[in-house]
């Protein structure tokens, strides 16, 4: 009997702990969102920035990629839906 009573009483003590866990990890919340929040504007102080000129140059780049591999999906679909096609046509 006593062994179960001394069973409930740790199982009482540990949801105590970690309710007292929870209620800390949520009072702390204000103090880490701003300490991470001071940690990003110092890294972004670090960052070493693109000209504008690299940003265009970059971004034509991928606009050209961007039309040369639709482009070729585009053959691609269109030969295979031929090719498909004409096989299920000669399989009739």
């Amino acid at each position: 009997m006593k062994a179960l009573k001394d069973d409930k009483e740790n199982k009482e003590s540990k949801v105590g702990a970690a309710a007292g866990e929870a209620l800390t990890a949520v009072g702390s919340w204000p103090s880490r969102t701003r300490a991470f929040l001071g940690d990003v504007r110092a890294e972004t102080k670090r960052v070493t920035w693109p000209s504008m000129r690299q940003i265009q140059a970059t971004t034509v780049v991928v606009i050209i990629t961007v039309f040369i591999f639709g482009a070729y999906l585009g053959i691609l679909d269109w030969v295979y839906t031929r090719v498909i096609g004409a096989i299920l046509r000669w399989g009739q």
